[in-house]
């Protein structure tokens, strides 16, 4: 079984990394959504919504992006990392195959690992993970289990 999100990154890489196999897109892998702030770099960020720019800093998974639509990490993509997680444990097929972003990684770690999101954003400020990294998780007893790491050699 193979998902990825709406993302044109995570379509291409599918089609790339397993070429000619089926895949279901989903906005549940979809990255955090920025609202106003989509496209913009945090220079231009912090310049046009300064009253944000401290807890982006600080408190970056509780931010919510201005404008319609922006969600937090703890928020919207947490329950929707949650929705994707709920759905494997209903799933037939025995090996999934998810492409996803980097707060959407962060979301499904939480999730899948039954850890705190802000205890990831800790470790990812100091080691953000690798694009393209394959992170392998095992199902035994109903809960996942992370058993690896596959990072590219670039």
């Amino acid at each position: 079984m193979i998902r990825t999100s709406q993302y044109r990154r995570a379509l291409d890489t599918a089609a790339l990394a397993l070429p000619g196999l089926p895949y279901e897109v989903t906005a549940l892998l979809n990255e955090q959504h920025y609202g106003a702030a989509t496209y913009m770099t945090k220079q231009e960020l912090y310049a046009t919504y300064p009253e944000g720019a401290e807890d982006r800093k600080i408190r970056k998974h509780l931010w919510t992006p201005p404008g319609a639509g922006g969600e937090s990490l703890a928020g919207g993509v947490l329950r929707r990392a949650t929705a994707f997680v709920d759905g494997l444990h209903a799933a037939s097929a025995a090996d999934v195959v998810a492409f996803t972003h980097h707060t959407a990684i962060l979301a499904l770690r939480a999730v899948l690992e039954r850890r705190p999101v802000t205890e990831l954003v800790d470790e990812a400020r100091v080691h953000k993970a690798p694009n393209a990294a394959v992170m392998v998780y095992e199902q035994a007893d109903g809960l996942f289990h992370a058993r690896g790491t596959v990072q590219p050699d670039c």
